[in-house]
């Protein structure tokens, strides 16, 4: 199994804290900026970063459904990470500033993937398929703060 990672990341106009803040309230921000690609949205525990428990479904395709529910860490400062209990996909933000009024968000996820010709074709096209979700999550999430 090799490991298969896709990263994104958008400047937004909104100061760092913002953006932060923003990404961890799962309470009443996340389930809002989701794309539709993501389903059966439910915090389960906490709700405000560290210490939330959240599940969802994430259709990447018309055939791939991923049954996700993550446990939410801060690491450290502007760092947020999610761990799906149901695989070995972990999925860290970043926000860091980015000039004046301005914050460069990263989103970055990796999972072992599947072995053979499956996952040959995992590899190739799973991260640009979660590169373009992300791009639209991160896109909302902008809408959002920049308000």
């Amino acid at each position: 199994m090799a490991q298969v990672e896709a990263t994104t990341e958008r400047i937004i106009a909104a100061d760092p804290e913002a953006v932060f803040d923003a990404l961890a309230d799962y309470k009443d921000v996340r389930g809002k900026v989701l794309p539709g690609h993501f389903s059966e949205y439910e915090v389960r525990e906490g709700g405000d970063g560290e210490g939330t428990l959240v599940h969802w479904k994430l259709q990447a395709t018309s055939k791939r459904v991923r049954d996700c529910l993550l446990e939410v860490s801060e690491p450290s400062d502007g760092r947020l990470v999610e761990k799906d209990r149901n695989s070995s996909m972990v999925t860290t933000w970043t926000v860091t500033p980015a000039g004046e009024g301005k914050s460069k968000a990263v989103v970055s996820t990796v999972w072992n993937g599947a072995g053979g010709i499956g996952g040959f074709f995992e590899r190739t096209f799973a991260p640009k398929g979660l590169g373009r979700i992300y791009d639209e999550l991160l896109q909302n999430l902008a809408t959002e703060v920049e308000k």
